[in-house]
């Protein structure tokens, strides 16, 4: 089961672009190494500020772009992971190790359909 891990925070720092420190950069390096050699991270990366991003959006045929920084829900969508596990359960497991080393913020866990829940192909 493949599933996407989105994290958010309202860490200011995250918005302004500021790396993480030394102690926090080995704690994450040391975590991504145990998910490698698990066998379970098939991808991450860290965003750059919504300041640099933009959202694009259909509404009744109409398509608006908004440049960031986007301030709205107070969160900021900071990084991603893409894990392939057993089950939810070890998915969660993973997250909760992640937020320790991470710090204060959420991560959505979503899984990823597979090929098979669109039925044969035609």
């Amino acid at each position: 089961m493949r599933f996407l891990l989105l994290y958010r925070t309202d860490n200011k720092n995250v918005e302004a672009g500021v790396p993480p420190g030394a102690n926090e950069s080995a704690r994450m390096g040391k975590l991504m190494e145990d998910m490698g050699k698990a066998g379970v991270l098939l991808a991450t990366e860290g965003l750059q500020p919504s300041s640099r991003g933009a959202k694009v959006r259909l509404s009744r045929g109409k398509m608006t772009v908004t440049n960031g920084p986007f301030t709205d829900g107070g969160e900021i969508l900071a990084g991603y992971a893409l894990i392939e596990v057993k089950a939810k359960e070890e998915a969660i497991s993973w997250t909760k190790r992640f937020l320790d080393v991470a710090g204060d913020g959420e991560s959505e866990i979503r899984e990823l359909f597979d090929g098979s829940a669109f039925g044969p192909e035609r």
